[in-house]
């Protein structure tokens, strides 16, 4: 791993005061034609184009290690910072933020505040995408026999806690309410608040165990309200949004419930996850303006897991708009340090240097 020059520049730039922090980022907000971003006091469009830091090569989260291996977070974020990325999405899991219902770790909290200031010093923005439970050990038992009312307002004091640990840094490029919620159909009571898991991690969640005589749809805009307005209490400055899986439109069979033009309006800009299928670049595109209701759209996740880098560089070219960002993965590794002699290696390898190339071109 090629991470100690990297991670001492990042410590060293760490040290530097809150002034001096303050003056390298400007915080991000909608554009006024409502299609894209700008630095707020510059007026500059600013496109992004960054990963998600979901994971490390061994597949453990960052609360996993950050304490332990600061250094080698303050590694990643150089290099995340060297292929080009100027945003980063962190995943909070709520068991590792929440003591309590309604009490906060403030270690957690405080290692938080640890990681504004390392994206601050190297000039990242962060996607603070919060209340996770990928990993179904790290889940309070109390949590999950919570009613719906009481795991709500269980998931409004999250956010407030990291709203107001947040708030006054411009290193903060959004608040993503939850990775891929979904509001289960009629037909019976769940017992599980987890989607099926995909390896070892849950990244799908239910927001009711129970439908009832409900709208899909109205669900999810009232728990989209509530947790906007935790937020709200704290921070009214940066912008919040939800990670959307690509099948939430209003179309028949699956769905989430959470129908773009119907849950969107207490959100800032729409985030969707989209991997395009190879030979099916268009459907992809499709798929992507069912999301356009009139806020800019940022491609949260993709990678070319079922299409080949070339095509999903076409997928982003042709995407915008109503695209204006995108983001990709990092799992703590430079595109020459993977394996080219195994499939996934080559893969990951060549992807990652095709990403920074056109993220210099992106910012040019």
């Amino acid at each position: 791993m090629v991470r100690t020059t990297a991670a001492i520049i990042c410590l060293c730039l760490a040290t530097l005061n809150d002034g001096e922090r303050a003056d390298a980022l400007e915080r991000v907000c909608v554009a006024p034609n409502g299609r894209g971003f700008v630095l707020e006091k510059s007026d500059t469009a600013f496109t992004p184009w960054g990963v998600n830091y979901d994971r490390d090569e061994q597949g453990r989260l960052i609360e996993d290690y950050w304490d332990a291996e600061w250094a080698a977070v303050a590694g990643d974020f150089a290099e995340m910072r060297d292929l080009g990325a100027n945003v980063v999405r962190v995943h909070l899991q709520f068991g590792k933020f929440m003591a309590a219902a309604d009490r906060p770790n403030e270690a957690a909290l405080g290692k938080l505040r640890q990681l504004l200031q390392l994206a601050e010093s190297t000039g990242l923005y962060l996607d603070v995408t919060g209340l996770g439970c990928y990993h179904k050990r790290d889940v309070p038992p109390w949590y999950d026999t919570l009613s719906e009312p009481d795991r709500w307002a269980a998931q409004a004091a999250f956010w407030e806690a990291v709203a107001k640990t947040c708030a006054a840094s411009d290193a903060v490029f959004c608040y993503d309410l939850m990775n891929e919620p979904v509001v289960p159909g009629a037909g019976g009571k769940r017992t599980d608040w987890l989607g099926p898991p995909l390896g070892d991690k849950h990244f799908v969640q239910v927001i009711s165990l129970e439908l009832g005589t409900r709208r899909r749809p109205d669900v999810a805009k009232a728990w989209i309200e509530k947790l906007t307005a935790a937020v709200r209490k704290h921070d009214k400055r940066h912008m919040v949004t939800v990670g959307l899986v690509d099948w939430s439109l209003a179309k028949p069979g699956l769905t989430s419930g959470f129908v773009p033009s119907e849950v969107c309006g207490p959100l800032d800009f729409v985030a969707v996850h989209l991997y395009p299928k190879s030979g099916k670049v268009d459907q992809a595109l499709e798929t992507l303006r069912g999301f356009d209701v009139g806020k800019p759209i940022v491609v949260e996740e993709m990678f070319p897991l079922g299409c080949s880098s070339e095509e999903l560089l076409e997928f982003v070219d042709k995407s915008s708009p109503p695209a204006a960002g995108w983001l990709s993965f990092y799992w703590g590794k430079r595109p020459e340090e993977y394996d080219d002699k195994t499939m996934a290696g080559a893969i990951i390898g060549a992807w990652l240097k095709k990403f920074a190339a056109k993220g210099e071109a992106l910012q040019k």
